[in-house]
């Protein structure tokens, strides 16, 4: 593509500009992305698609940003309401962090969402890749974000590996390479990385006749050679400690009042794994005991 009105580009801003007009036209409608959401829209966002599938994130942000609309809202909530709203999307100590972090954007940042990244990664739960895609996507600061499938992204296109590997100190000198050096291109840059890899540059199945950048990509050049590192490790979840949570966590979510538990030991036959997994939601602040012995969600 011809570089814009005085800029310089170097052969790896040009493979970056190349996937923001890609990004232009192949982009997802998600609403977090669109110009009328604020940064608190995209933190709600971020934490909720940690580890969970787009198709499940959607339907439950729209439900959380229409009752919390902003972080003093969420302060207010109980944790219990907050779990309950937390419903399927899994990891549900996320939830109870997310409101932990309204509590502080709403004692120290009078309510609003930071655009410093040291000060996003000060707030509880939020960790460097969630405190770089905050002020990138919320507050249009061009940042490197590196998530998994923008680091297998590179990896393939610039170092000629089927994966990344493990987590390295260069990754985010990595990504800043490419990104172009407007900082509104950069921005977009970020989130078109990572849309590739999601829809295009994916783990197992790659659809590299759809990529834009296939004819300057590494790893196709050199014959899209085979990952040798360790195998990947492939989470299960049926039998599962998560699973078995989970279990008791929808019993005190369908119950108004504390329940015995006689009612929790219905949830899961295995009474050692049962006891287990109660006692780690005890220990998490997911579940409380009351002085009599019943169980309930947190009260705050």
């Amino acid at each position: 593509m011809e570089s814009l009105p005085g800029a310089v580009r170097t052969p790896a801003q040009e493979l970056g500009d190349t996937l923001v007009d890609w990004f232009a036209t192949a982009a997802r409608d998600l609403p977090w992305r669109r110009p009328d959401v604020d940064a608190w829209a995209v933190l709600v966002s971020e934490v909720m698609l940690q580890q969970t599938p787009v198709s499940r994130v959607e339907p439950a942000w729209r439900e959380w940003m229409a009752r919390w609309p902003t972080p003093a809202s969420l302060a207010a909530a109980s944790p219990a309401e907050v779990i309950r709203a937390w419903g399927k999307l899994g990891y549900p100590r996320r939830a109870l962090r997310l409101r932990e972090a309204a509590v502080t954007l709403t004692e120290r940042h009078d309510g609003a969402v930071p655009a410093d990244v040291a000060a996003l990664e000060a707030l509880p739960g939020i960790g460097v890749y969630t405190a770089r895609a905050v002020a990138c996507f919320g507050h249009g600061q061009p940042q490197p974000v590196v998530d998994t499938n923008v680091r297998r992204v590179v990896a393939r296109l610039i170092h000629g590996r089927a994966e990344a590997g493990p987590a390295r100190a260069a990754d985010l000198a990595d990504v800043a390479l490419l990104a172009p050096p407007e900082p509104a291109r950069a921005v977009r840059f970020s989130v078109a990385a990572m849309e590739l890899g999601a829809l295009v540059c994916t783990a197992g199945t790659p659809r590299c006749g759809a990529c834009p950048v296939r004819d300057r990509c590494a790893w196709r050049l050199a014959g899209c050679p085979p990952y040798e590192g360790p195998p990947r490790r492939v989470q299960k979840f049926a039998g599962t400690d998560r699973q078995v949570r989970g279990r008791l966590l929808d019993v005190l979510r369908a119950a108004c009042h504390p329940v015995p538990a006689a009612e929790l030991e219905a949830a899961w036959d295995d009474a050692v794994q049962r006891s287990r997994c109660l006692d780690s939601l005890l220990v998490d602040g997911l579940v409380e005991q009351t002085p009599d012995g019943l169980f309930t969600l947190p009260r705050g």
